[in-house]
């Protein structure tokens, strides 16, 4: 079975990427990279980044968000 969507492959693999603001995201591993983001993890298993994700990520706000007293209640 071929999947459209590379979220729904369980044999994809991801990047995890940070940009300026400390925000991350999955990136297919297949795909360009985007302007102005980094990679942060290599590729892995979709599970695999989440426990990447569940150990690095502590908040949620962008970086301008904190720097700027902003809180998000």
């Amino acid at each position: 079975m071929e999947f459209s969507n590379p979220f729904d492959s369980p044999q994809s693999r991801f990047f995890i990427l940070e940009n300026a603001a400390s925000q991350f995201s999955l990136w297919p591993e297949h795909c360009a990279l985007p302007d102005g983001w980094q990679v942060v993890c290599e590729p892995a298993s979709n599970d695999e980044c989440n426990r990447w994700l569940l150990s690095h990520w502590s908040h949620l706000q962008p970086t301008s968000f904190a720097k700027q007293g902003v809180s998000g209640e």
